[in-house]
């Protein structure tokens, strides 16, 4: 009987083995990229390629990955990219963030696609592109580094981050008056604030495209970079910002936007409140004891 029974086994534990011998020859399964998934716990990325990067690891870096559109800006993307700056924002390590795309294109703009057959009623009721403005909202400096075309929501995008560098093949526009519609995501607001009535005017009522030089003799961009160089001098940029004090960085920027958006006097106010506040933190007694004993300063975010 127990020779039976090994009779009958045999074949299935020849087949087992001969299983495990073609196993070991297969190549390992791939490693995840990076982009695919969070900085953090959470849902893998679709639509982004997000990590940490910097000598210190101190700039979260976000590239728009949806290439077969130019990066159009569907609504999984914005999603996604919503996630990945709450991440960065709630990250102790990272003190600024850099947004890029490809060389041939930041963001093409919104997905027309999806908004072809929206109705009044459904962008009303539903809110349609106020989850944008997250990226405005952020309280950690963003730079936009900007190569190839950056239209209509790509533009908008650009323009909700604190500084703008542009490779110098980059394109700037807000079309949409071509498609029968306006800019909705603050194409005629942040752009006039930019460049002044006479020119967001021309752009907004022409759909015409200016380049990266002329967008910074009009004040869009501050700096403007060969292509293959923009992205290194932007994450440059954002270390250098991120060792200074976090919390500082922080004060300075609402300060800032405070100027952007309000009047003098209210500005004034809000930057003398900021001022005074700073008072209160750890890091202003550090910098100003660093400058006097001619050292660097060592600034813990308190």
């Amino acid at each position: 009987m127990a020779a039976q029974l090994r009779a009958l086994l045999r074949p299935a534990a020849a087949a087992a083995a001969a299983a495990a011998r073609r196993r070991t020859l297969l190549p390992p399964p791939p490693r995840a990229l990076l982009g695919a998934r969070a900085c953090s716990a959470g849902a893998p990325f679709q639509y982004l390629v997000v990590q940490k990067t910097g000598v210190q690891q101190s700039v979260g870096l976000i590239q728009l990955n949806r290439p077969q559109a130019l990066n159009a800006l569907c609504e999984g993307l914005m999603e996604e990219l919503r996630r990945a700056l709450e991440a960065m924002e709630n990250d102790p390590q990272v003190g600024a963030i850099v947004i890029t795309g490809s060389q041939k294109a930041f963001a093409a703009g919104a997905d027309i696609k999806e908004m072809q057959n929206k109705t009044f009623q459904e962008c009303y009721s539903g809110g349609f592109l106020s989850g944008w403005d997250k990226v405005s909202t952020v309280r950690k400096p963003i730079i936009a580094a900007v190569n190839g075309y950056a239209l209509g929501g790509g533009c908008e995008l650009a323009m909700m981050c604190d500084i703008i560098y542009a490779g110098e093949k980059a394109q700037f526009g807000q079309p949409e008056i071509l498609l029968g519609t306006i800019p909705g995501a603050g194409g005629t607001q942040r752009l006039t604030r930019a460049v002044g009535k006479s020119l967001a005017m021309e752009m907004v009522l022409t759909g015409d495209r200016i380049s990266a030089a002329e967008a910074k003799e009009a004040g869009l961009v501050s700096k403007v970079f060969p292509v293959e160089k923009l992205l290194d001098a932007a994450i440059a940029c954002a270390e250098k910002i991120a060792s200074n004090s976090k919390l500082v960085a922080a004060m300075a920027k609402e300060s800032v936007n405070a100027a952007f958006e309000t009047t003098l006097a209210e500005g004034m106010k809000t930057e003398k409140r900021l001022f005074y506040a700073t008072f209160a933190t750890g890091d202003r007694k550090e910098g100003m004891t660093a400058f006097v004993e001619k050292r660097k300063a060592n600034f813990t975010d308190s």
